[in-house]
């Protein structure tokens, strides 16, 4: 039972041809025509995607073939083609399927919006770029859908472009993806010089003999890098951009100005997870080099602890929800890290369920609460949009880590596989342990504060409505550069289309159209894990009783001696329940109480208590507000000092290039030429008299020294 080459081509054009539809020919098809041909698109994908995995599961072999040569140069070709395999085939599928929810969502919520079709196309275009990412079998293809879907992100971003934030954030993220990049296309070109092919297979059948034998470069003089390190490291300073690890993140929680189905499908299934996906793609290199991945600990530790911590002040819906995101990205990370490169996938799968299920949950307040985002404004929902708050409290739920839903069997896997890392380690896997497990309190405080916030307690919508009929557009805070926040008064939809603030109505439940989609994400973010974490982590079938091939057996490769789910396989995995089980006596769940217990003293019933402990707290909040001054460095430091280095070399130029060198050569010429030229008077007695002058001085010098 083979993969069908045709199958895998109708997978990635199917999206492609939707995004053509709706976009060229958007007014000829209308709206209606938009919406079916994208999202028919989609709909063929995933269902193909999902008989593509379950022929790998029934035992078809890996597909490796290329499709199509790009072009040929010297001894090198360049190919269009794919790798089907276990990885992939699971990418594949959680992108479709969360894409497929995205485009259903998008029916709803954009629904008055001008920009209806364009929108359809970008996300439609959005999955296809992933997915040409996921199932190539090259870096060069690996390449064109990691520019790709940067390039569409860029345009969905700035979606709305008469806002000025937009146009910022869009642009913020464009430049700083590129630094990233920069250091991703240095890693490839790495890899072609030395093992002068980009075909995956072959680099990784050669990687051992190639690199791994301790081979070094003098990047500067007597300094020996190790080509591995060199190569793992350029590679991923690309997917710190994508994925957003820190100092790369900054670009993250701006992207909220695109429209909230958007951020969904970016920050759950597609762009950010592209980093971590290529990661565990590239296990065969990253294994190699022990320096790359204590660097790669380093950074997602660093990550998943302080970004979230600065999601503890946000008071916009989404970028709570964002920051979220970040601390998540930066577990995936720290998994990474300590080579569980199958927990860091499998957290990467559980995640998109229930973080796209909390984004369209929060889009879907905005769409009650009437353009509304900020939750200072909002309060005692829950009876209003019961809908939307019981599928929030799902999400909040597995991402937190709660037993037995999705998110605790991935998230727990990798505190465990960080706690077994650290046992006769260095400094950075205790630091990488310890950033993980407290950063398991913070997520639970925030997570509920959001909870609290939003749906409980005081209905402070009616006296914000009252409120905003006075209220200025500054009085609802700037980012620290000028930019308006997205929580206004208007949220996404306040762009220059005309439409206003919706007046002080009262908050409804969401269409259908946008219910359905929490409610079919909500399912997978309570059951996927339970079932899955088996197979995917441990080598066991899904109740633990039974060794299995594993899910990735072949696919990652992993050293003995850095297999850290093996080793929690002996001491922890007895089943998806005991393991559940033994999480309630764990550090981290108690963290999780107690995030919990914080949350629900702080914002229901002690209200007074935020603004007291914002007053005792002052200066660390103050540094959480402005985002451990990152943005400062960013935009003031390395953007601000660029255009002052161009004014300074513009000063240069003019004042010393053109007006010292150039106009200055000029005038001496000039000034040289006018002399001369007042010697050449053409009178026969002036040269007489210069040549009797001449004749004068040379005689007077020859007496003078004459020996």
């Amino acid at each position: 039972m083979a993969i069908s080459t045709t199958h895998l081509l109708i997978i990635v054009l199917a999206p492609l041809l939707g995004s053509i539809i709706a976009g060229l020919l958007g007014r000829v098809v209308g709206r209606t025509g938009a919406s079916a041909a994208t999202i028919l698109g989609v709909a063929v994908s995933c269902a193909l995607s999902c008989y593509v995995l379950w022929q790998l599961l029934q035992g078809a072999p890996t597909y490796n073939q290329n499709v199509y040569t790009f072009f040929e140069v010297a001894s090198y070709s360049a190919h269009v083609g794919f790798l089907i395999d276990n990885l992939t085939a699971m990418m594949m599928v959680v992108v479709t399927f969360v894409s497929l929810l995205v485009h259903v969502y998008t029916i709803g919520y954009m629904a008055e919006d001008p920009g209806y079709q364009r929108f359809f196309s970008y996300i439609s275009l959005f999955t296809f770029s992933m997915l040409m990412l996921v199932m190539g079998n090259n870096f060069l293809q690996l390449f064109f859908g990691w520019e790709a879907v940067g390039l569409v992100s860029y345009l969905l971003i700035g979606f709305w472009f008469k806002k000025p934030s937009a146009v910022f954030a869009n642009m913020k993220a464009f430049l700083v993806n590129r630094v990233g990049d920069f250091g991703f296309l240095l890693g490839i070109a790495a890899v072609l010089w030395y093992f002068e092919t980009l075909d995956y297979a072959s680099v990784f059948a050669a990687a051992d003999a190639t690199i791994g034998g301790g081979q070094t470069i003098e990047l500067f003089a007597g300094h020996e890098w190790s080509v591995a390190t060199l190569i793992c490291i350029c590679l991923f300073i690309g997917a710190m951009g994508k994925s957003a690890q820190v100092p790369l993140h900054v670009w993250l929680p701006d992207s909220m100005e695109g429209p909230t189905p958007i951020s969904a499908l970016i920050h759950a299934a597609t762009m950010v997870t592209a980093g971590i996906f290529m990661v565990a793609r590239m296990s065969p290199l990253f294994e190699l080099s022990e320096t790359a991945l204590q660097f790669i600990l380093f950074i997602g530790a660093t990550t998943a602890f302080f970004t979230g911590l600065i999601g503890i002040v946000q008071n916009d819906i989404k970028r709570v929800v964002a920051y979220s995101t970040l601390s998540q990205l930066g577990y995936m990370t720290v998994a990474l890290g300590v080579s569980a490169y199958s927990a860091a996938v499998f957290h990467l799968m559980t995640h998109a369920f229930f973080k796209a299920l909390l984004f369209l949950a929060a889009g879907s307040v905005i769409i009650g609460m009437h353009h509304e985002q900020d939750m200072r404004k909002m309060g005692g929902l829950r009876k209003y949009m019961p809908i939307t708050f019981w599928t929030s409290v799902v999400g909040t739920l597995a991402l937190v880590g709660t037993p037995f839903f999705s998110g605790f069997y991935s998230k727990d896997t990798i505190i465990e596989a960080a706690k077994h890392a650290t046992d006769g380690s260095g400094w950075v896997y205790q630091y990488a342990y310890w950033a993980v497990l407290l950063g398991a309190f913070v997520t639970s405080f925030y997570s509920f504060r959001l909870l609290y916030l939003t749906y409980f307690g005081k209905e402070r919508f009616r006296e914000a409505h009252a409120s905003d009929a006075h209220a200025t557009h500054d009085d609802h805070g700037h980012d620290g550069h000028g930019q308006a926040v997205a929580a206004t008064a208007h949220d996404d939809h306040a762009h220059d289309d005309g439409h206003g603030h919706h007046g002080p109505h009262e908050p409804h439940e969401s269409p259908w159209v946008v219910t359905l989609p929490l409610i079919l994400l909500a399912i997978p973010s309570v059951l996927i894990g339970f079932f899955t974490a088996g197979p995917m982590l441990f080598g066991t079938d899904w109740s633990g009783h039974h060794e299995t091939r594993g899910f990735f057996d072949g696919v990652i490769h992993v050293l003995a001696s850095n297999d850290v789910l093996a080793a929690l396989k002996e001491e922890l995995w007895h089943g998806p329940v005991a393991f559940a089980l033994h999480g309630f006596l764990a550090p981290a769940f108690w963290l999780v109480v107690a995030g919990f217990v914080l949350a629900t003293v702080m914002y229901w019933w002690k209200p007074e208590l935020p603004a007291k402990a914002r007053r005792m707290f002052a200066v660390p909040v103050q540094v959480l507000e402005r985002k451990y001054y990152f943005d400062d460095l960013w935009i003031g430091g390395f953007a601000g000092g660029g255009v002052a280095l161009g004014k300074l070399s513009r000063i240069f130029d003019t004042r010393v290039i053109d007006g010292l060198f150039v106009n200055g050569a000029a005038r001496v010429v000039d000034l040289v030429s006018g002399v001369v030229r007042r010697l050449q008077s053409g009178a026969l007695y002036h040269y007489a008299f210069a040549m009797i002058v001449g004749l004068i001085v040379l005689l007077a010098i020859l007496i003078k020294y004459w020996r």
